[in-house]
C-alpha cells in the first residue's frame, strides 16, 4: 500500500550522512577544476583527494573509481544547465524561445570558464570509443539535436519560422557554432566574445528564417 504524499514522513539525516554529502559535493567541485585544466586522463584520484582534503581511500569510498567521479561531475553539470534551460512550466522552450535560451546560456557560460573548460577538454577526449564519457558525449549531441529539431518544427507550425527552413542544417550549424565558440574563447578570451558572436549568429538566423510576421506583430494587428 502507498500512502498519500502528505502522510509520508521524512527521516532527518544524521550528521554522518550530512558530512558524507558535503564531502561528495566538495570532491565534485575539486574534480571540476582538475578535469577542466588537465582533462580526465591528466587527473589522478590522488590529485582530487588532495584538493578535497580526503585520503585516496576516503575519496574512493564515495566514488569507487575515477570514471564514477567523472560521471558525477558531468551529471551535476548537465543538471545545472537543464534547470537553467527549462521554462517556468517545467518544459523545454521551443520555437525561437529555444534559441533565446541558448543565447542566455552562452552569456551565463561566459562567466564560468571552468565549466566551459571541463566540457571542451572532456569532450575532446571522449571522442575515443573507450573513454568513460563517450556515451555521455553521444547522448549530449543526440539530445541537443532532438531538442533543436523539435524547436524548429514547432516554430514552423506556429508560423514563426519559415516552412522552407532546412532543419538539419540549421540545427547542426547552431551546435557547431555553440561548441566552436567555446573552444576559441578558451584559447583567445581577449579576442573572442562568445556572447557577441553567438548573438550575431542568432541575428543572422532570425533575419534569414524568421517569418515576416512574428506573434507579437499578429497580436497588435
Amino acid at each position: 500500500m502507498s500512502f498519500p504524499p502528505q502522510y509520508h514522513t521524512v527521516r532527518a539525516k544524521s550528521r554522518r550522512e550530512l558530512a558524507g554529502e558535503a564531502s561528495r559535493a566538495k570532491a565534485v567541485r575539486a574534480a571540476v577544476e582538475l578535469f577542466a585544466t588537465s582533462g580526465f586522463k591528466g587527473t589522478s584520484v590522488a590529485k582530487v583527494a588532495a584538493r578535497t582534503g580526503l585520503s585516496q581511500s576516503g575519496l574512493l569510498h564515495h566514488f569507487p573509481s575515477k570514471a564514477v567521479l567523472l560521471s558525477a561531475v558531468l551529471e551535476a553539470r548537465d543538471a545545472e544547465d537543464g534547470v537553467f534551460l527549462t521554462a517556468e512550466d517545467g518544459e523545454a522552450p521551443l520555437g525561437w524561445d529555444a534559441f533565446d535560451a541558448l543565447e542566455a546560456l552562452v552569456a551565463r557560460n561566459s562567466t564560468r570558464p571552468q565549466l566551459v573548460g571541463l566540457f571542451v577538454r572532456v569532450s575532446a577526449e571522449a571522442i575515443e570509443a573507450g573513454h568513460p564519457a563517450h556515451d555521455w558525449l553521444k547522448d549530449r549531441y543526440a539530445g541537443m539535436e532532438a531538442w533543436l529539431t523539435d524547436a524548429v518544427r514547432i516554430g514552423q507550425v506556429r508560423g514563426d519560422i519559415r516552412a522552407d527552413a532546412p532543419i538539419d542544417i540549421l540545427v547542426h550549424n547552431t551546435i557547431a557554432i555553440l561548441d566552436g565558440l567555446q573552444q576559441q574563447w578558451l584559447l583567445h578570451p581577449e579576442r573572442v566574445s562568445m556572447v557577441k558572436e553567438f548573438g550575431a549568429y542568432m541575428a543572422e538566423l532570425r533575419a534569414r528564417w524568421a517569418t515576416a510576421e512574428m506573434p507579437e506583430q499578429r497580436k497588435g494587428s
